[in-house]
This record gives structure tokens, C-alpha cells and sequence, in this order.
């Protein structure tokens, strides 16, 4: 029987547990409980996991021809917290939280007490993670590949309303779920020279070497045995310490080597507005692809396959363009290290590679300077301008007299200091190439790859994103997910909305029922009552759990449209005090805006506006004439654990970026799946949700795609708009004149003038329509049979946006279709 026909074996995790809890607490008996009893319920489900995974790789190691295993290389993987995961899928939660309550410990201590992995950062390396889970509940043959962070991103911390970066140092006590693997290494090189080798090749003497080790994590089904596997790689020295120079006393020079490989799994996203930042991003991806790569062949050829055979059996999938360097790793691997002739290497790599796409903004799309490229990576540089000498002959033979086309996809970038350019590279090595929204693929074709799509149409398609719904539904939302058993079914079957969440279309017909709709606020009550007490342990601020719970959490950048979500707070304020019983005599729904987010480093204006939010908030909630009715709060150190309390707890989904520019997002599939109303624009994956639960259960407003390139090619002008809106003018003057900083007056003042100015955004031009919008929320929330409705149609609306469908479209569409055929020849010609 294969691994995933078998049911879940249940056993008993109690003698282990026991034992590991002795052994964790005899040596030091000042560990604390919680904490002892978190590393002794891991090691017995790593344990357990473990041994599914050899036999998952057993199996897989069996596969046929026609079956190819998956190889997901991404620089980031937002695994959150693993132990309740762990245990729903190994059916032992309940089993454990009796034996720890004998122990006077409850299980939600303990599982308070693990630590966020800290892998990744936002939607890209959460949409990683999802996939890892989706990967072994499908039962698809695969490995992720990242690298082992030490320090996160950063931990987020606010002083005085200012972001503050830590180092996450989530390691601290030891890594709880990963399996070293001392047998798996590979040495990854940097600068040096490229030499003939006497017979018509090239080899290259890299100056500096380094060992990648691997460490697995490994993610359970929930509904099989099989398992998945997060491959990450931890980078030391060939040579740890100069001995020599240790014994001369240069004690810190002897350990340069060694902490200068240290560094690339210090952090992820390095501050690149330095050469010293970029130059560790661009080692950090070589690393990544170099080590993966060599893994996976060494993998293939031990399972007795030929290497001509490579691309048929194996897909490398790019998840974003920073893995964009694997075609060029791959092909000196085949050529310089395994001999393969460079047309028969070309081949291989264009069957073997992929490559989603995640962003629309030309800065985005990672580019590096030759220079830089040349002193790291020489013999990678070769092999890129012999692709494109090759590429670029072949489209002027296509299209003679159209040199801006050559010049537009050439993978150099001649304008602008020379520099290679990444994603062409990605597009040009790729059999297929998708965007993660219906909108986002179109746009991607008719905006950054527009000449690629000219070149190659039937290379672009799209796969529209998804969220694992065990993680989001089934773990986080415990109380919604008793009512959906109860309304449309448990069931073990693979109709039962845990197996298929299309199943949760059922809930569409119970849409009107007062008794559901009464249910589902219970629910959502339960959960903003335990938002709220979070809210008062962490900030000290009181809200109203019974007040309409209104959410912004996602990466703060301008295109997400934060500040456009301030600029209605400010302007509800301003209402409610010169209107206190409301615009219709009403009175006002009472309202607590929560937002969360992090700041690049670096990114000085995105720290402005989480200034900005607390200013605002210190204002508003120290207001008495508000009586409570409106609270702003801002959740520092946003992550997968502090989302799981925040998402069920919603009322309202921001979702406001400007119209064209948000690829997908799945924050918002999160919300909706948990019974969140959305406010939000015509843009990414929104609009394939208002489709799903229609377009009237959604609180749409904002200019689309099409709206804009009107606005801007007549003039968009920010400022006249503004002097229309006499609203929007208070709102603008009292930011810019220091009402919330009057110990600062003009702290403000530039940010408030931008949106005067080139406003890139549009926030003014959507304003309006916003306030609008919000309007419409409030008459809704004070009906609370319709608001519950709603909210079931949302839920019931939101079957396609599984990662399980996102999974099996990738397996049938991109990671399948060349599984036994070679591409069309574009490209590289001999």
C-alpha cells in the first residue's frame, strides 16, 4: 500500500513524551515547565514525522517516468509555529493537553511557548509555507528549498511610535524541528578566476568556498502519512579558522572566513542600500541555488537515473525572482561539472525550470551590477552573456529592424550602469511563466514582459494563489470550524470541506438562516473577546470587543495603501466630533481600527506612516468626547501567531492597495475564509473573491486599472482633487500641521505633500469612494442578521482559494506539461 492510501495511525505519544520530558528536565531543573514540555512534545513528533519522511522518499525514490518531483526554491518560508500542526495532523492534541492538565499545564501555555519560525517575512514566504502543507496533503513527490535564518528578518519593536529592529533571535533556545543532516553538503564558491581547461571548456577557481549543510523540516498531511520536506541550508567555512594567524593572537582575523559565512543566514532581506548589503543578497541566493541544485542532481543520479533524464523527472520551480540565478547554476553544473554538452544542458534546464512571478513594479525585479556579478560570480557571467549573445541573435533574425525590442529584453540592461536583469534571465530559461491573479497575468503581459510575451505568448499563463485552510480555518479558527462541521458536515470523506474546501459552497444555503447567522457572531465574538485581551496585555489599551473590528495587517508599503486607511480614520474623527450623533442623527458605530505590519529597514517613508498611526492613536484613544466609540492601535511584530489570534477576530478586511499593483494577496483569502467582510479595490485576488461570493458581498469602491491609465493620461492632479473635497482638505491640513505631533509641527508635513504632489498611489483620487465605502460598512453592521449573511456568503464563497487547488493546477499546467517532451527551442541556439 502506498504511503498515501494509508489512514492516519493514531498512537500513543505519552511513554515518549514522558521519557523526553524526564531528559529535558534532569539536567536543568530551572527550565521552565511550559518550555520543557514544548521541546519533549516535539522531539516525539519529529520523532514520529521522521520516520514518515523516509518512507515518503522511499516511495518517491519509486516513482515512474512519467511522475516528476517538484523542487520549490524560495528565499523565504513563513513557517509560523509548527507544534499544534504537528499534532492535529498526528491526532494527538487531545491526547496531550489531558496528560500536561494532570501535570498542572495546559496546552495552550505550551504551545504559547514555541517560537515563530523565523523563515520569512510577508505573503511570499507565507504562500511558501501553505504549499509545503499542500504538498504533502496532496501527495505530490517535493522538496522546498531555503535557507536557515538566525535572526529573521527582524523582530519589531516601537519606541515613542517608531519602528525599532531586533535581532529575532528565535534560536535562542535551540531549534525544536530541525533534522541536521551531516551527510548532506555541498560547497558553494564566490570570486576567484575562470581558466580554460586545455580542452575547450572552462573552470572556474573560486577565491572563496563555502560548505552548505542541509537541515529538514518536515510537514506533516493531515490526512495521510506522507510528508513534505523544507530543505534548508546553513552555510560554514571550508576552512573555520585560520590556525596561523590564531596563534599569532590575531584571534579575531583567524575567525574571518568563518563569520563571514556566518553571515548569510544572519538575516533575511539584508538593508541593500549599501554594495556590503547587496553583495550578501546576491551570495545569500547563490547559495541558495547552488547547494539546492547540486542536491537535487546528487538525488537524481543516486535513484539510478540518467542525467540526460534530468529535466523529465525533476521541476525547479522559482518562487519570485530572487532564485533567478538557477538557470545559469544549472547549466554550469550540467557543463562544467558533469560534462554535458552546452546545447543538451540548454535543453535540460529550459524542460526543467519555472518561475512565478509576485510583482508588477519594475523595481521589484531584482537586477544586479555587472561589476558586482563579475567579482562574485564570473563564470555564472559567462554563461548569462552567452545565453543572451545566442537569445538576441535569434530575435534580431526574427525581427531585424526592431532594436528597442532587442534592447527591452536583452539580460543585460545597458541604460543604466549595466546590470543583469534577473527576472528576463527567469523568463528567458522558463517553460512556463505565471502570475498569481488573473489580473496580475494579465497585466504581467501587457506591462514588464510585454516583449517576452510578444516573443513567446504561450509561456505566460496564471495560477491564482490559495491559503492552506488547516492552518487558517481548522487551527485557527476552532470555533468556526465545529459550526461548519455541524452545518455542512465533518466527514472523512474527500467531499467533506477538510479534504475539499469547495464543499464550503454548502454553507451558501444556510446563507439567510437567523439561527447560523446567530452562531457565526458567537464565534466571532469569542475571538475579538481574545483579540481584545491581547490588545490589553500587549498595549495596554482597552477596546470594545463588541465594537466593529476594522483590520489592516500586511507588509507596510505605499502601494498597500496604509496611509489611506489613516487619512479615513482621521476623517471619521473629525465627523464624530463635529457630528456626535452621527451623519443621521444614529449615532456612530463604534469602531477599533487595528493595524500591524513591519517596515523595511531601510524604508523611510513606511516607517513615517507606522509613526503616523501611533500619533494618530495616542490622540483618538485618549479622547473622552469619542466615549470609546473609535480606537486605533498599532500590533508590533507581526507574524503567522500574532495573524492566527487577529484573522478569526475580524470583522472588516482592508484590502485597499491601489488597482494594479497587488499580484494576488492571500491575507485576504484568510479573512474571508474566516468570516471577514471585505472593503477593498479592484485589484489582485480580490477580484476572483468578489466573483466567487459576488461582487454585492463585497464592499468594492476605488478607480480600476483601466480608470487610472485614463486619470493619467489626461494629468492626475492630487491637489485640485483635494481643494474639491473639503473633507479631505481638513483631514490633510490637520496631519500636515502637527495636529497629532505638536511637539513636531512639520513631522508630517513632506508625507502630506507627496500625496499633494505626484501622489503615485492615488489615495487621493480614491478617497472619496473610500469614505464611501466605509459608510456602507456601518449601515450593514448595524443590521446584524444581513452583516451575518454576508459573512456566511464570504465563507461559503471561499472553496477555490485552497492552496490544495493551487497545487494540483501547478502539477497539472507547469510542473507536469513537460514532463515527457522537451520545449519549443527558443532561446539559445548551438
Amino acid at each position: 500500500m502506498k504511503v498515501t492510501d494509508h489512514p492516519v495511525a493514531k498512537t500513543s505519544l505519552l511513554p515518549a513524551f514522558r521519557n523526553a520530558l524526564a531528559m529535558t528536565r534532569s539536567d536543568i531543573q530551572a527550565v521552565p515547565a511550559a518550555r520543557a514540555a514544548l521541546r519533549a512534545a516535539a522531539d516525539v513528533c519529529r520523532d514520529t514525522l521522521a520516520g514518515r519522511w523516509a518512507a515518503t522518499q522511499a516511495e518517491d525514490a519509486r516513482r515512474g517516468p512519467s511522475s516528476r518531483r517538484v523542487h520549490y526554491l524560495s528565499m523565504e518560508f513563513l513557517m509560523g509555529r509548527a507544534l499544534r500542526n504537528a499534532l492535529a495532523a498526528l491526532q494527538l492534541e487531545s491526547e496531550l493537553a489531558r496528560e500536561l492538565s494532570a501535570r498542572g499545564l495546559s496546552l495552550a501555555d505550551v504551545l504559547e511557548a514555541e517560537p515563530d519560525a523565523a523563515l520569512g517575512n510577508g505573503g511570499l514566504g507565507r504562500l511558501a509555507a501553505c504549499f509545503l502543507d499542500s504538498f504533502a496533503e496532496t501527495g505530490l513527490p517535493s522538496f522546498g528549498y531555503g535557507l536557515r535564518y538566525r535572526y529573521g528578518m527582524f523582530a519589531q519593536a516601537t519606541l515613542d511610535g517608531r519602528q525599532i529592529e531586533r535581532p529575532d533571535d528565535w534560536l535562542r533556545h535551540g531549534a525544536l524541528w530541525d533534522i541536521e543532516r551531516p551527510d548532506v553538503e555541498y560547497i558553494v564558491g564566490f570570486g576567484g578566476r575562470v581558466e580554460s581547461d586545455g580542452i575547450g571548456g572552462r573552470r572556474w577557481m573560486p577565491a572563496e568556498r563555502i560548505v552548505a549543510r542541509a537541515y529538514d523540516f518536515i510537514v506533516p498531511a493531515h490526512h495521510g502519512e506522507r510528508v513534505s520536506t523544507l530543505r534548508q541550508w546553513q552555510a560554514s567555512a571550508e576552512a573555520p579558522i585560520d590556525f596561523a594567524a590564531f596563534c599569532r593572537g590575531d584571534h579575531a582575523g583567524a575567525a574571518r572566513h568563518q563569520v563571514a559565512a556566518d553571515a548569510l543566514n544572519w538575516v533575511l532581506y539584508p538593508d541593500d542600500s549599501t554594495d556590503a548589503g547587496r553583495e550578501l543578497r546576491l551570495k545569500q541566493e547563490a547559495l541558495l541555488v547552488s547547494a539546492s541544485l547540486q542536491d537535487l542532481i546528487a538525488r537524481h543520479l543516486a535513484e539510478g537515473r540518467a542525467l540526460d533524464q534530468l529535466g523529465q523527472g525533476n521541476a525547479i520551480h522559482l518562487n519570485d525572482t530572487h532564485p533567478a540565478l538557477a538557470p545559469a547554476e544549472l547549466m554550469r553544473l550540467l557543463i562544467d561539472d558533469h560534462g554535458v554538452s552546452w546545447n543538451d544542458a540548454w535543453a535540460i534546464t529550459r524542460q526543467a525550470v519555472s518561475y512565478t512571478n509576485h510583482t508588477l513594479m519594475p523595481e521589484a525585479l531584482e537586477t544586479w551590477p555587472v561589476r558586482m556579478f563579475e567579482a562574485l560570480l564570473p563564470r555564472h557571467l559567462e554563461i548569462i552573456y552567452r545565453i543572451n549573445h545566442e537569445f538576441l541573435a535569434d530575435v534580431r533574425a526574427r525581427y531585424p529592424d526592431d532594436h528597442a525590442l532587442v534592447q527591452s529584453v536583452s539580460l543585460i540592461d545597458e541604460t543604466q550602469g549595466r546590470k543583469v536583469k534577473m527576472a528576463a534571465l527567469a523568463v528567458l530559461a522558463s517553460h512556463h511563466v505565471n502570475g498569481v491573479a488573473e489580473l496580475h497575468s494579465e497585466l504581467m503581459v501587457d506591462t514588464i514582459f510585454a516583449d517576452f510575451a510578444k516573443l513567446f505568448p504561450e509561456r505566460f499563463t496564471n495560477v491564482t494563489n490559495g491559503v492552506t485552510p488547516r492552518r487558517w480555518l481548522q487551527q485557527a479558527n476552532p470555533g468556526l470550524s465545529s459550526l461548519l462541521d455541524d452545518t455542512i458536515g465533518a466527514g472523512t470523506s474527500d467531499k467533506s470541506w477538510r479534504r475539499d474546501l469547495g464543499a464550503l459552497a454548502q454553507l451558501r444555503a444556510h446563507a439567510n438562516d437567523r439561527a447560523t447567522g446567530q452562531r457565526l457572531a458567537e464565534v466571532k465574538q469569542a475571538n475579538k473577546q481574545r483579540l481584545a485581551a491581547l490588545i490589553r496585555h500587549e498595549l495596554g489599551i482597552e477596546v470594545d470587543p463588541t465594537s466593529l473590528f476594522d483590520v489592516q495587517i500586511k507588509r507596510i508599503h505605499e502601494y498597500k495603501r496604509q496611509l489611506l486607511n489613516l487619512l479615513h480614520v482621521v476623517a471619521r474623527y473629525q465627523a464624530m466630533l463635529a457630528q456626535p450623533d452621527g451623519p443621521d442623527g444614529n449615532g456612530w458605530v463604534p469602531r477599533t481600527v487595528i493595524l500591524a505590519g513591519k517596515a523595511a529597514s531601510a524604508y523611510h517613508t513606511a516607517k513615517q506612516i507606522i509613526r503616523l498611526a501611533h500619533d494618530i492613536g495616542r490622540t483618538i484613544n485618549s479622547d473622552p468626547r469619542l466615549g470609546g466609540r473609535l480606537k486605533l492601535v498599532f500590533l508590533p511584530n507581526y507574524g503567522v501567531s500574532l495573524a492566527e489570534t487577529i484573522i478569526p477576530a475580524a470583522d472588516l478586511s482592508e484590502q485597499i492597495s491601489t488597482a494594479g499593483t497587488e499580484a494576488s494577496g492571500t491575507g485576504n483569502m484568510k479573512f474571508a475564509m474566516n468570516g471577514a467582510l471585505t472593503i477593498g479595490t479592484w485589484d489582485g485576488a480580490n477580484i476572483e473573491m468578489a466573483q466567487a461570493m459576488g461582487e454585492e458581498n463585497m464592499f468594492v469602491f476605488g478607480l480600476r486599472t483601466d480608470d487610472i491609465a485614463k486619470l493619467r493620461a489626461v494629468g492626475y492632479d492630487p491637489r485640485w482633487i483635494a481643494s474639491q473635497n473639503p473633507a479631505l482638505k481638513q483631514v490633510l491640513d490637520a496631519i500636515g500641521n502637527g495636529a497629532f505631533s505638536p511637539s513636531e509641527p512639520k513631522r508630517y508635513r513632506a508625507l502630506m505633500d507627496g500625496l499633494l504632489g505626484a501622489d503615485p498611489y492615488l489615495l487621493v483620487a480614491d478617497f472619496a469612494d473610500y469614505v464611501a465605502a466605509q459608510a456602507r460598512v456601518d449601515a450593514l453592521y448595524r443590521d446584524p442578521d444581513a452583516w451575518n449573511a454576508c459573512a456566511l456568503r464570504n465563507i461559503a464563497g471561499m472553496g477555490f482559494f485552497s492552496t490544495d487547488r493551487t497545487v494540483r493546477e501547478y502539477t497539472d499546467r507547469i510542473w507536469a506539461d513537460h514532463a515527457r517532451a522537451a520545449p519549443k527551442p527558443h532561446g539559445p541556439r548551438s
